[in-house]
């Protein structure tokens, strides 16, 4: 059986407004388990630089029912940093079979 790991997920909560009302956003860490981490392809690597301008080095699955925001965010697992690029994929849940739904790219943080 196929099984993800658990990854860290930065997320952004609006915390409040500064005196201009603008959002004041705090950083949280949140765990997220049962995410499928896998290498992008050589021509996915083209077509990413292409678009964005952006090297993957891996692919996340995220699982079904997680409502969490992976675009434009930093993500931790293998002991390393990783922030997703580009716009998170999502297809409909019925539709596909096993706990994953959803994918996002990831590059080397830091």
């Amino acid at each position: 059986m196929i099984k993800g790991i658990t990854v860290k997920l930065h997320v952004n909560e609006k915390t409040g407004e500064d005196e201009f009302g603008a959002p004041i956003y705090s950083t949280k860490t949140v765990d997220v388990e049962n995410v499928l981490v896998s290498p992008v392809s050589s021509v996915d690597n083209l077509n990413n630089t292409s678009l964005y301008g952006k090297t993957a080095t891996y692919q996340l699955a995220i699982p079904k029912g997680d409502t969490h925001v992976w675009e434009d965010t930093t993500v931790e697992f293998f002991n390393q940093t990783w922030h997703t690029f580009g716009f998170e994929f999502a297809g409909i849940d019925e539709n596909i079979p096993g706990p994953w739904n959803a994918k996002v790219q990831v590059e080397r943080h830091g």
